[in-house]
């Protein structure tokens, strides 16, 4: 039996575990919402939550203990300059795990891991990406009216 037994093993050896949660929280930190699997996810939250959390110190030693576990110079000033003083008055639960459904290939249920308050961020996001399709498929409308234009007086020309 499993009692008090922590942390999932995800199906790799520690070394292959340990890289694979450095990896989604440096993505998640990144990118503010990455989707993967719910097991993943919740491990994931754990341990990114856990880095927020000795970020919130702001010093050298606290700067040298994320770093182990983020390989990327810039994700870490933007977790110290940025992410930091946004969500760091919080006492905790700086992020949120969403459940998808399944995956088609092998039915594995999917998540989406966020951080709490970068919910504008992403919503900039997909409004821009809406405001871009609209501009598109109006060029495109205005586009096939021109040619229909086009055929018309091509048509009244050839009846002369």
């Amino acid at each position: 039996m499993r009692h008090n037994v922590k942390g999932r093993k995800l199906g790799r050896t520690a070394s292959h575990r340990a890289a694979l949660l450095c990896s989604l929280a440096t993505s998640l930190l990144k990118h503010k919402r990455i989707r993967t699997t719910l097991a993943k996810a919740k491990e994931t939250r754990s341990f990114v939550e856990t880095i927020i959390t000795k970020a919130r110190k702001n010093d050298l030693s606290a700067r040298r203990q994320v770093m182990r576990s983020i390989n990327d110079k810039e994700v870490v000033k933007e977790l110290f300059s940025e992410i930091v003083p946004k969500i760091g008055d919080r006492p905790g639960g700086y992020t949120r795990v969403i459940k998808l459904g399944n995956r088609m290939g092998d039915a594995a249920s999917m998540a989406v891991v966020e951080l709490v308050d970068y919910n504008e961020v992403i919503n900039k996001k997909a409004e821009d990406m809406k405001d871009k399709k609209e501009a598109r498929k109006e060029a495109k409308e205005k586009e096939k009216a021109e040619m229909e234009e086009a055929n018309i007086v091509e048509e009244t020309k050839d009846k002369k």
